[in-house]
């Protein structure tokens, strides 16, 4: 049976190589990103932002062609020529020369302008949300690339901290204390702690470039400086439920679906044009002026399809404005309790920190005095492992809390201004 002491240089090794890794994955080399309320600044050029203004410009500029008056039609027209007899040539014919302007009548016109604003009103609302969604999506983005790092900057302790262990426990092999099966189980812990920190590490590269892709950055992100995850929420009451940005775009839409009804009854009523002109008779060589007011009659079509069309697209407008407003309602209550749920979350995720690495310590100390076991270590020590991680998880989690309550509020997360 090999002793020991053979098998300790190979893991010594084995520390070295963590160690040096450990140093050339660290800091020194990372490009920091710039803080969140420095790319906050930018969210107006994001892809969701721009695509909202130029729909927000399309509606805008339909509203100023609603205000545009029909062109009217010139017609000109001979009659009486190039046929027989005495209508052989042209010098009996008869020429019209006519201008025959819509008159939009019945409030035809504005109407149409009424309308034109509703959906631009509703695109400017939906603008707003894509802005706030928008900073939302960053935020979230950037405290989980900050979590990520924090993760792997955890496995690389703990991995640190497992080797530490695995000397010790070899150095009581060593000596006699603890049988050999202690020594196996030392470097099957530390193996499982590398794939672990290289596991996080690979989480970590990902969440960088997500961050580096939602923020637009010209140049990957490698680390994290300014931290959001430990910023403190901003503790504003939650609106009533028609302040919700999803609330506001429903009432819009609601609105317009509303005057658009009334553009269908317009339609319905005749569409009055008024002509006038000019007519050259040759045979006499004189001219007169010719005049007169045309509109269909409604027998076959009074625009009854649309209207209803229209009166049921405004009910289905309703139900959806009741159902934003009860949704916002309900998920305000939540937001506000998830956020409150989670500020007491991180005060004892950090409590629990506090304990463990007191804990940790001390079986440290009875561990390498002989007096606790290596299981008691290894149990303190996942102990350790594990509050570490619930308290990045517990900031991660008031972030998401902060991000659903500031959609809600149509704000920037964590008081920015959008």
């Amino acid at each position: 049976m090999p002793s020991p002491i053979r098998r300790l240089p190979p893991f010594a090794v084995g520390c070295a190589v963590v160690a040096l890794t450990t140093a050339l994955t660290g800091p020194a080399w990372a490009d920091p990103a710039p803080s969140f309320r420095t790319l906050l600044e930018r969210i107006g050029a994001s892809p969701a932002a721009a695509e909202a203004d130029a729909l927000l410009e399309a509606a805008e500029a339909r509203v100023r062609q609603a205000r545009v008056r029909p062109n009217p039609t010139a017609a000109l027209e001979a009659e009486n020529a190039f046929g027989s007899g005495p209508f052989s040539g042209y010098d009996n014919a008869e020429t019209t020369l006519s201008l025959t302007q819509d008159l939009e009548l019945w409030g035809r016109r504005g109407a149409r302008v009424e309308v034109a604003r509703a959906e631009a009103g509703t695109a400017s609302l939906r603008r707003d949300q894509a802005v706030v969604d928008a900073a939302g999506r960053l935020a979230l983005a950037y405290a989980e690339a900050e979590a990520a790092e924090r993760r792997f900057a955890l496995a690389e302790e703990a991995l640190s901290l497992t080797i530490a262990d695995a000397r010790a426990a070899l150095v009581l092999v060593e000596e006699g204390r603890e049988p050999m099966l202690r020594g196996i189980q030392a470097e099957s812990e530390a193996a499982a702690a590398r794939a672990t920190r290289d596991e996080a590490q690979a989480e970590r590269d990902a969440a960088f470039a997500r961050l580096t892709a939602v923020a637009m950055l010209p140049a990957p992100v490698t680390s994290i400086v300014d931290s959001l995850l430990d910023d403190a929420p901003t503790r504003t009451a939650i609106e009533a439920a028609p302040g919700a940005p999803a609330v506001r775009v429903a009432e819009a839409e609601r609105e317009a679906a509303e005057r658009r009804i009334a553009v269908e009854r317009v339609r319905a009523r005749p569409d009055v044009s008024a002509s006038v002109g000019v007519r050259r008779y040759e045979a006499e060589d004189a001219t007169a002026l010719t005049f007169g007011i045309s509109m269909p009659l409604p027998l076959f079509d009074r625009n009854r399809g649309n209207i209803d069309a229209a009166q049921a697209e405004f009910r289905a407008a309703d139900a959806r404005l009741a159902g934003a407003r009860q949704e916002a309602e309900a998920d305000g209550q939540a937001a506000v309790a998830r956020l409150n749920a989670s500020v007491s979350r991180v005060a004892a995720a950090d409590a629990g920190v506090t304990s463990s690495e007191e804990a940790y310590r001390l079986s440290r100390i009875g561990f390498e005095a002989g007096r606790i076991s290596q299981l008691e270590l290894r149990g303190t020590r996942a102990a350790l492992i594990t509050a570490r991680n619930a308290a990045v998880d517990a900031r991660l989690a008031r972030v998401r809390a902060e991000i659903d309550l500031a959609r809600l509020q149509a704000r920037a997360p964590f008081g920015g201004v959008q």
